[in-house]
């Protein structure tokens, strides 16, 4: 069994590397991914463990931010 932080460091892992594959204007570095995290790691306190699913809600995440405010 996989503890929180390695849920959900492969969650974000996952869904940034996905993210970056089909966003090339996005920097490895944005400050997107940290919001991203900040949004797991939520998710993951609220009682998702699945690290799959994590990964589809961080990725749902990314998608619905703004463009233009980063």
């Amino acid at each position: 069994m996989m503890t929180d932080d390695l849920v959900l460091r492969e969650a974000v892992r996952i869904a940034w590397s996905m993210y970056l594959a089909t966003h090339s204007d996005v920097d490895i570095a944005d400050q997107r991914l940290c919001s991203m995290s900040r949004y797991l790691s939520e998710r993951l306190r609220a009682g998702e463990t699945e690290v799959e699913e994590l990964a589809c809600d961080g990725l749902a995440f990314l998608d619905q931010l703004p463009v233009d405010s980063w």
